[in-house]
């Protein structure tokens, strides 16, 4: 597992740095940190060693966190983003790059281990549980990490999926399948939630949350009146946990 810190503070780093390898080491998990010392750094740098986790620091001299987030995630999706700050006004600014989690500083060693075991759990997470489609060309996979939505249209059910593929002529690729909205619901993870009769949405994916709609994947989905407090408490559930 690649874990990169970036922070401008060398001596917050290193404390990261010590606590992240004391647990790593004792739930067993073979690991690699690299250190970067500011935004411009760590882009130019991870292109061949890309991190499956990211702690970053929001608050740095040049490029600050959230421009480096914002061209981290023009290339790579599926890096675990987990934001670094001293202050809590930043948390809600993270839906724009999909921020996984927040620290708040100074540092406490049992909130870090909380997170990075959850931000370990995640990645195991985007690349090995998929909901299974049958149909009959056989059985299709649709990888949880992925799945941006799922749609209702009568008895078919269509999921928009990221492609995952820079080079790819659609950024997204639609899959159609018989289902129910239902049970496909209680089958998908926590960080899927439903906003509408239609819909049931990946929180990961969503850029904007509004008073009736939410923005997922540059289109605009309407979220009903029966389902606005639950899905305003999940976002914030998302960021604060």
């Amino acid at each position: 597992m690649r874990i990169a810190i970036c922070d401008d503070e060398k001596k917050l780093r290193n404390s990261l740095r010590r606590v992240l390898e004391t647990q790593l080491q004792l739930d067993g998990v073979d690991y690699e940190i690299q250190e970067y010392e500011c935004g411009e750094d760590l882009l130019a740098k991870i292109e061949h060693n890309v991190p499956d986790i990211l702690f970053l620091d929001i608050e740095m001299n040049g490029m600050d966190g959230m421009e480096t987030a914002r061209e981290l995630r023009r290339k790579y999706q599926d890096t675990v983003l987990i934001f670094v700050t001293a202050y809590p006004d930043f948390v809600f600014q993270g839906y724009e790059v999909h921020a996984f989690h927040y620290i708040l500083k100074p540092y406490k060693e049992e909130k870090i281990r909380e997170v990075l075991g959850k931000a370990v759990e995640e990645t195991g997470l985007s690349q090995e549980k998929y909901y299974l489609v049958e149909q009959k060309a056989g059985t299709l996979r649709l990888p949880f990490g992925r799945v941006l939505y799922f749609k209702s249209e009568g008895r078919t059910v269509e999921a928009l999926l990221d492609n995952g593929d820079m080079e790819a002529s659609a950024a997204y690729e639609i899959v159609k399948f018989y289902g129910k909205l239902g049970e496909i619901e209680e089958e998908m993870p926590s960080f899927f939630i439903r906003i509408h009769n239609r819909y049931l949405v990946n929180l990961k994916y969503v850029d904007k949350l509004e008073a009736s709609s939410l923005e997922c994947g540059g289109q605009s989905l309407p979220v009903s009146r029966a389902y606005k407090q639950a899905t305003a408490v999940a976002f914030a559930k998302l960021m604060l946990k």
